[in-house]
């Protein structure tokens, strides 16, 4: 696969929105996203749909695919990054320029939504991009900036060699229920939850390349062209918030996208499954949810850990997609054995 060219300081990082335009309702955690970068040696560049909103999303489907477009077509860009996710960025795929992003390569992040983006970029421009954090939602935080999530960023796209192993975070949250538009983030402290470490769901060991991303935003591109090849690979799955900010989807709607998965053959095809902490679960919810995964999964004897920092909840590691990765129970071992970037 392509892999873009590593940051480094001095570089510009774009912004950009090609899903949700929550970023213009809080101005105020866009510009601490655009300050921590640029106290961190590097230089940002806004685009017009970071600080736009039209509905649901930023902007009209062709004009959030045009700051995509611009980004990768700016030579001085070097890095990209979503402000958020959202429940659009599927709508965007028909108006981008895959020949152009694929002849310009650079380092494209975000989670939850921008799945569809990653596996676009992916399948058609055999392009490395980056499963992290995103611009408000991370990098915004004023007095919640994780430093394990900073660490294992710039890990992924600044560093000269593979993350290697991946260890847990000492503690966790997903509780996100302060209200950004009262600014109650400048004030508030989130509260926490000690980190157990990884649960092994299926014991055993595995390499193979990483795909995937949040369950339920992977349903936008079923039966396209978009959709990646599983074969083989280690496939990673995290689950979004429902109907609240502040409460995850229900696992009776997760039960059934991993039902469809089942169908679907994927889990014929893959060597294993790296799956992110339940967002947003109690503790009943989280058990039927791992329930819901081991049933899925009955017929298939590869590895499953549950746990891990990735997607929704708190902080967060960053994953370069399309790169090889290993699971072993034995040795409690997740480990991204190569790097995303190129030198």
């Amino acid at each position: 696969m392509i892999k873009p060219k590593k940051l480094e300081k001095g570089d510009t990082i774009a912004f950009i929105a090609p899903a949700s335009g929550f970023a213009a309702l809080v101005p105020h955690r866009l510009e601490k996203a655009k300050g921590f970068f640029e106290e961190k040696g590097f230089k940002v560049k806004i685009y017009p749909t970071a600080t736009k909103i039209d509905g649901d999303s930023s902007d009209t489907p062709e004009n959030r695919a045009k700051d995509v477009n611009d980004a990768f077509m700016n030579e001085e860009v070097k890095a990209i990054i979503c402000t958020i996710g959202g429940d659009s960025s599927h709508e965007i795929l028909e108006f981008l320029d895959f020949e152009m992003i694929e002849k310009n390569s650079k380092i494209f992040c975000g989670y939850s939504d921008i799945t569809t983006l990653h596996f676009a970029l992916n399948k058609i421009c055999n392009l490395v991009t980056f499963y992290g954090p995103t611009v408000v939602c991370e990098f915004g935080e004023t007095l919640n900036l994780e430093d394990y999530t900073v660490k294992y960023f710039f890990k992924a796209i600044e560093s000269d060699k593979e993350i290697g192993e991946v260890l847990h975070s000492e503690k966790w949250t997903d509780f996100k229920n302060l209200n950004w538009l009262n600014k109650e983030d400048l004030t508030i402290r989130r509260e926490y939850k000690k980190n157990s470490g990884y649960n092994w769901l299926k014991k055993g060991n595995s390499t193979g390349k990483i795909v995937g991303g949040c369950i339920t935003s992977m349903n936008h591109t079923k039966n396209t062209k978009y959709w990646p090849d599983f074969k083989n690979k280690i496939l990673l799955l995290e689950t979004p918030e429902g109907e609240s900010f502040d409460k995850g989807e229900d696992v009776s709607n997760i039960n059934n996208y991993l039902i469809s998965l089942r169908k679907m053959g994927v889990f014929d095809e893959i060597k294993g499954i790296v799956f992110g902490r339940g967002f947003g679960y109690n503790e009943e919810e989280v058990e039927a949810l791992k329930a819901s995964i081991l049933l899925n999964t009955k017929d298939y004897d590869f590895p499953i850990v549950y746990g891990i920092d990735v997607g929704h909840s708190d902080p967060m590691i960053t994953i370069p997609l399309g790169v090889q990765v290993t699971l072993d129970s034995e040795k409690n071992l997740f480990s991204i054995d190569e790097k995303g970037t190129s030198d």
